[in-house]
């Protein structure tokens, strides 16, 4: 352990087992938070877990597939009976749907990338709500990625449709809780090492991009009690 700017908070991370996600979660967890990684599969969450275990920290898993809207509405209760709160949320999941002409993307990707990117995060306010609700400093933080939210880049349809309208579902729901707790922002990474960018631009040298650990930093900074921004988007980039 070597902080405890989160000591005692438990801490919802959605695409815990890779990038940012992981790199979130681990520094979470050194800050002494116990984090509860979801993702879709077990097996990459238990690599997540042994890591944070190996420097002291706490966890719990949950593989799921964010694609599975029932899933994900019994959470909140599932996570209550166990915890009684939620402290933070991290909306971290995304996927990229493939680079193609807008004409021809099948329904299927178009319908899985909104379903992951989008409406999974709006199942997730929902059905955490009632729990931030129970914390005394609730804070909510979702990875967006402004430039293809507001930019409408060619090739990237269902990504940039699916950001734009994550970061005004983000901005209701920070408005909504104005008067509450809760704080809710947004953090856009630009340029990171992930796999995610790797799928994006195959040809590009990640090691001259930022790491998801110095986005996790920012994250952390939005995620602590004394934090008093909200609705709002912070850029990463160098």
């Amino acid at each position: 352990m070597s902080g405890s700017r989160l000591k005692d908070r438990i801490a919802l991370i959605t695409g815990a087992s890779r990038g940012i996600g992981r790199a979130t979660a681990r520094l979470f967890a050194r800050e002494g938070a116990h984090v509860l990684l979801l993702a879709r599969t077990q097996k990459s969450l238990e690599a997540v877990d042994d890591e944070i275990k190996a420097e002291g920290g706490k966890a719990s898993l949950i593989p799921l597939d964010l694609a599975d809207g029932k899933t994900i509405d019994a959470l909140g209760p599932s996570l209550y009976e166990r915890f009684g709160r939620l402290d933070i949320f991290i909306g971290n999941a995304g996927i990229l749907g493939g680079l193609r002409p807008l004409t021809h993307i099948s329904s299927k990707t178009w319908e899985r990338v909104l379903a992951v990117n989008l409406t999974a995060n709006w199942r997730l306010i929902r059905t955490l709500d009632p729990l931030l609700r129970r914390s005394d400093a609730g804070r909510v933080v979702f990875v967006t990625s402004s430039r293809a939210a507001s930019r409408g880049r060619a090739y990237w349809a269902p990504y940039s449709v699916s950001k734009a309208a994550l970061e005004a579902l983000a901005k209701t729901y920070a408005n909504e809780t104005a008067d509450s707790t809760i704080k809710v922002n947004l953090v856009d990474p630009g340029a990171t090492a992930t796999a995610m960018r790797a799928e994006a631009y195959p040809g590009e040298d990640q090691e001259t991009l930022q790491t998801p650990d110095e986005v996790a930093k920012v994250i952390l900074g939005l995620s602590l009690p004394e934090t008093k921004a909200s609705c709002q988007i912070f850029a990463v980039d160098r």
